[in-house]
Parts: structure tokens; sequence; C-alpha cells
């Protein structure tokens, strides 16, 4: 059911990551994305698969993880994703509704993720420069968007929060993460019936 999946797809840092992932699982991901909504149907958005270790220490390189968590720079060793999906455009094929085709296909990855019994978290604060030179992108692709993948290690609740109080994510003493959400009636200007 469509709604538990996206009560379960929350932005997961830690991951066991010695269970791996294989290409297929990603390609799978990705053919989510691919037949999701595209503005104009122009499908610009194009990905590097990666589930190979020595690949995957470069891209967690270029990465920075919950800046809302000020004494948590990143998942340490044996906590990081065992997968990731870039999502780069063509620079000369980006257009004003690219930002919209980026977050549906990002959505429908981990949707397909938690299908799967895995997790992800869409990063979006990427030295890309680095990241690009790293893992030799040619021009004139540029990145959008990093998705880590893999199974996840850390428990994620959400908790309802008054409208003008914190949204801010935490940890507790437990580890576990906790995403505080506006309530429904707080979100919704008006209702016509």
């Amino acid at each position: 059911m469509i709604a538990e999946l996206i009560k379960k797809n929350r932005s997961c840092r830690r991951f066991y990551q010695d269970h791996s992932l294989d290409l297929e699982a990603l390609r799978e991901l990705v053919d989510l994305a691919r037949l999701s909504a595209s503005a104009a149907n122009l499908q610009p958005l194009k990905y590097i698969l990666s589930c190979n270790d020595e690949k995957n220490a470069l891209i967690f390189s270029c990465l920075k993880w919950a800046g809302y968590i000020k004494d948590w720079p990143s998942p340490p060793e044996g906590e990081r994703p065992s997968g990731y999906i870039i999502i780069v455009v063509n620079s000369k094929k980006a257009n004003e509704w690219i930002g919209y085709d980026c977050g549906i296909a990002s959505q429908s990855i981990l949707l397909g993720a938690r299908e799967k019994r895995l997790a992800g978290c869409m990063i979006g604060a990427i030295n890309r420069k680095q990241l690009k030179n790293l893992l030799d992108i040619p021009n004139p692709f540029k990145i959008l968007l990093v998705i880590a993948i893999g199974k996840p290690k850390e428990k994620v609740v959400i908790e309802e929060v008054d409208q003008d109080k914190d949204i801010r994510y935490w940890r507790d003493q437990y580890d576990v993460h906790h995403v505080p959400k506006r309530k429904l009636d707080d979100i919704i200007i008006n209702t016509y019936e």
C-alpha cells in the first residue's frame, strides 16, 4: 500500500554497510525513475550507479550528512551506504522544470528502495566539483543529487509537531532518529466542498 511505503520512507543515514547491493537492484530503482512523470516528457535525467566499495568511498568523501545534527559529521565506517545513485543532467538540456523531474524521480527511487526493504537518503550537500573530477563525469553533465542506498540500520520515528514548533530532526540518547512533521490541519490553508 502506498501510504505505508510513504510513512516508512524517511531519510536514512545509517546503514549495514556489509549488506551488499548488486547493480541489478540499482538498475531496477532507476527504472522506476525512468517510468515516472517528466515535465513535457523531456526525460532529461541521467544516472550514475555505484555498488563498488572503492567508488562508494570516493562518492562518500564528497558528501555532507545531517546538517541539523551538529555533533554527528557522517556515518562511521561500517554504517555507510552500500550503493549510490547520482542524478545528473546535461546542462544544455536543463530547463526550468528540472527540479521537479529530479524530485519525482528521487521519490520513485526511494519508494522502490523501501519496497525492497532498503532505505535511502537524498543528499544535496555535495562537493560537486570534486565528485565530478573523482568519477570523471564528462561535460556538459551537471550533478543534481546523490541518493545513498542501503539496508537501514537506524530507527526513524515521525512525531507530530505544532505549526509554531521546531521542525529540525534530532537523535535521542538511544540513537533513534526523530522527524517532526506538521499536523495536516496546519498545512491546509482552505477547503471547498
